[in-house]
């Protein structure tokens, strides 16, 4: 273990920056920079942020800090580092810490301490050393530059040796911490020099038992009259152990109180008897162990006049059979006016020592064994001499009837505060006595269902938590303070009930939301804690909340994380704080309206665009096209139908205006049909059938049948375009069609575009698309202005209508 630990030490000195390579980090800080690194399985100092104010490193498994490990944490103001296995401190390893004032060092494996630890922690106001395996303080004084140092905590198992000079430089504290249960030695005055001391607390086991001039010494070095006194981890069941504490009674103490006590009758009579006279106000048992059977007549008749306050809890009674209750100490229980027995198996206190205690105040039975029967014995059946009691603490007890607990204190007419909670009343009468002084009543946690005009009508503070309540609908014009938290109510209850109410706790309680229309009901709420419920996140709730909830002057004063959405199911388990909820949710009626608006002027605006575009134009022709398709289809034959076996009746389709009509039957018609003898091409090619939709269509048929028929029976299309084409109605609708038809039709046979009169492409409606691409980029035929151009026109139209049939012949 040396050549481990000289390792160590040398491995910090002389290789501190290999130590410092290879060490972790710690992000665990919040906005205040307070580092929360403890139970982190740690082995060394890990790197925090620099700005560090509190860095807890407790329950880790650190061994060793370096000179270098806390070098850049000059504004650290508390370190902890407890519970850790820290064997080694480099000395120089806190002089960085100027601004230090906490300091714990508690339970590691320190088995010395180095006054060059503390040599430049002048803020330094807290120290703990305890529980660590230092036998001793050490040379020279640790603490001799602590001039600011108000608390101290040292010893341990270990701790054998105190000597005078251990503590200089410490010259005041608020409180001193010894644990020397295994203390051998200790110089008179090695304490003496602290004071003012504020509290003082020794662990003094061992001393007490086997070692009565370091106990008696030590106790007189520490012991001030006002200056309380804390003694823990003793067994007094020897009458020489309690003469230990004479030294103590010499120096007139005030305030005694034990901790960890085992105590017999003899001791207690001879505690008793030391302190006979002395002017004790407070006196103090906790965690105690009594041997006896409880006899302690002896010191009847010792004067305990100055105690004020006597604190007994936690008691174990080896013997309780035989234990004869409260009656033996009833000459003590005269005095005090203030009385706590707590989880002391208590199950009676007889009237007769109640009518000792006539300078009661307070008196707290909590955490005992009383039932109504025995609370009737103990307050004398209703009749009880407790006039002046104000305070009653009989909570945690096996109480069954409150209309028994209010009978027996309603007599008690300076009572203003009672507390029964953790009783099994369960139910509520419809009526109670209560004094008309009570002002608090806590009944928390006695498993009542529902209330009745039995609480008191002048209630300022009522606690009513950790029932089983559904509603509360009761007037109580002065309550202030109204606790229901942990119960079953769905609602807040209307604020109308309590006018004066300024404190609201509702938490853990099955609300689904509240609203400003609840809390205005409250016309003096001021803080509201409804946290853990199970809220339903709607817009309402959500934006009452972010929104700070200002109604009136209501604050909520839990925690923004105690409120959690349960529904709906998407949002559960979801901060109500961070809840973002679509804008269709909080306010449809506004979405729907604008949707609307939205959806019109949209719908306005493609209408507007199909419009521009022709698309109403194309989606008629293109249903004009289906209808009449399917009606040529009906009349062809089953062997003609896909276009099989259908043969050209006509060489051309004519489509042209009325108004054009004179040059297609005086020019057109003619020159193909019935060619000129002075024209041999033309008499030498067969003469041309023309179809017409004044000669050829069938009458009686629906236009666009006539107009799909006549397409069908005819090898190519004659557009003869003009103004009068192009602004005639019913050309305009026969074009249309035939755009259908002609444009999207068969391969290889395109129109032949005739212009009787100069024609621009921007005269052309947008809708025919094809018919203006055409114009840009398919040659067509214009009709002359002079005679001697005519028949190189006629020429080239018959070589157009047919190109394809010449090109068969060669």
């Amino acid at each position: 273990m040396f050549f481990t630990l000289l390792f160590t030490l040398s491995f910090c000195e002389g290789q501190g920056s290999i130590v410092k390579v290879d060490r972790p980090s710690c992000d665990r800080c919040d906005h205040s920079f307070f580092c929360n690194c403890s139970f982190a399985g740690l082995t060394c100092v890990p790197v925090v942020t620099e700005q560090a104010l509190s860095l807890d490193l407790s329950f880790n498994n650190i061994t060793v800090v370096t000179a270098e490990d806390l070098r850049d944490h000059r504004r650290l103001a508390a370190l902890n580092l407890c519970c850790n296995r820290l064997a080694v401190i480099h000395q120089s390893a806190f002089e960085p810490l100027w601004n230090l004032e906490d300091l714990n060092l508690s339970n590691n494996q320190l088995t010395a301490l180095n006054h060059r630890w503390f040599h430049k922690l002048e803020a330094l106001q807290v120290l703990n050393l305890l529980h660590n395996p230092y036998s001793c303080l050490g040379s020279p004084p640790a603490f001799q530059r602590l001039l600011n140092l108000r608390r101290l905590r040292f010893g341990g198992p270990a701790l054998e040796e105190l000597k005078r000079g251990d503590l200089a430089g410490i010259t005041h504290l608020e409180e001193l911490t010894v644990h020397a249960n295994n203390l051998r030695r200790y110089e008179s005055g090695a304490l003496a020099t602290i004071w003012p001391l504020g509290r003082v607390i020794l662990s003094l086991h061992g001393p007490f038992l086997t070692n009565d001039d370091v106990a008696s010494t030590m106790l007189g070095d520490v012991s001030y009259p006002e200056t309380p006194m804390i003694l823990r981890d003793l067994n007094l069941t020897w009458i020489q152990s309690v003469h230990n504490l004479r030294a103590a009674a010499r120096r007139r103490i005030r305030h005694l109180s034990f901790q960890n006590l085992s105590l017999s009758d003899m001791a207690t009579v001879e505690f008793l008897l030391v302190f006979d006279g002395v002017p004790l106000t407070h006196l103090s048992f906790e965690g105690v162990t009594l041997k006896g059977v409880g006899r302690w007549e002896k010191a009847n008749k010792t004067e305990h006049k100055g105690i004020d306050e006597i604190f007994v809890r936690d008691v174990e009674v080896l013997d309780i059979y035989k234990f004869a209750s409260l009656i033996s100490c009833g000459f003590l229980l005269q005095y005090p006016r203030k009385v706590s027995i707590i989880n002391a198996k208590v199950f009676v206190m007889p009237c007769f020592t109640s009518h000792l205690l006539k300078n009661l105040q307070y008196l707290d039975l909590s955490n005992n064994l009383l039932t109504d029967m025995t609370l009737a014995e103990t307050l004398c059946d209703g009749d009880s001499p407790l006039k002046d009691l104000r305070v009653l603490n009989i909570s945690g007890n096996a109480l069954k009837s409150l209309s028994t607990t209010s009978r027996l204190v309603g007599k008690l007419l300076r009572l203003t505060h009672l507390d029964v909670s953790r009783n099994g009343y369960s139910s509520m009468p419809l009526g109670c006595s209560w004094p008309s002084s009570l002002r608090y009543l806590n009944m928390s946690g006695t498993r009542i269902a529902s209330i009745s005009p039995c609480l008191p009508a002048a209630l300022e503070v009522l606690d009513l938590s950790n029932n089983d309540l559904k509603d509360f609908v009761l007037v109580l014009p002065t309550l202030r303070e109204l606790h229901l938290s942990g119960n079953k109510l769905l609602r807040l209850p209307p604020g109308w009930l309590f006018p004066n109410l300024n404190t609201l706790t509702i938490q853990s309680n099955s609300l689904s939301m509240f609203g400003p229309s609840e809390l205005r009901t409250y016309s003096r709420l001021q803080s509201l804690q409804a946290g853990w419920n199970k809220f339903v996140c709607t817009c309402d709730f959500v934006g009452l909340f972010q929104s700070g909830v200002k109604v009136g002057s209501v604050q909520l004063t839990d925690r923004e994380d105690d409120y959690i959405c349960d529904a709906p199911l998407r949002l559960q388990g979801a901060l109500v704080a961070r809840v973002r909820l679509p804008l269709v949710d909080c306010h449809p009626v506004r979405v729907v309206s604008a949707s609307c608006v939205v959806a019109l002027l949209a719908t306005a605006a493609l209408g507007t665009l199909l419009w521009h575009v022709h698309a109403f134009w194309y989606l008629r022709m293109m249903w004009a096209w289906l209808k009449a398709k399917h009606s040529s289809r009906q009349r062809r034959g089953p062997d003609q139908r896909g276009g099989a076996g259908v043969e050209d009746d006509f060489d051309a389709f004519v489509s042209y205006s009325d108004r054009d009509a004179g040059w297609v039957e005086n020019f057109l018609v003619p020159e193909l049909e019935q060619p000129r003898a002075d024209d041999e091409a033309a008499v030498r090619a067969r003469p041309m059938t023309l179809c017409l939709h004044k000669r050829d269509f069938l009458p009686g048929h629906w236009i666009l049948d006539n107009i799909m028929s006549a397409m069908e029976r005819s090898r190519r299309t004659i557009f003869v375009l003009s103004e009068n084409f192009i602004r005639s109605d019913w050309c305009r609708y026969e074009l249309d069609f035939s755009h259908f038809r002609l444009f999207d039709g068969v391969a290889g046979e395109p129109a032949i575009l005739i212009l009787l009169e100069p024609l621009n492409k921007d005269d052309i409606p947008r809708r025919f698309c094809k018919l203006r691409k055409l114009l840009s980029s398919t040659t067509y035929l214009e009709w002359p202005h002079g005679e001697e151009k005519v028949g190189e026109f006629w020429k080239a139209l018959r070589t157009a209508l047919r190109g394809e049939e010449e090109d068969g012949r060669n």
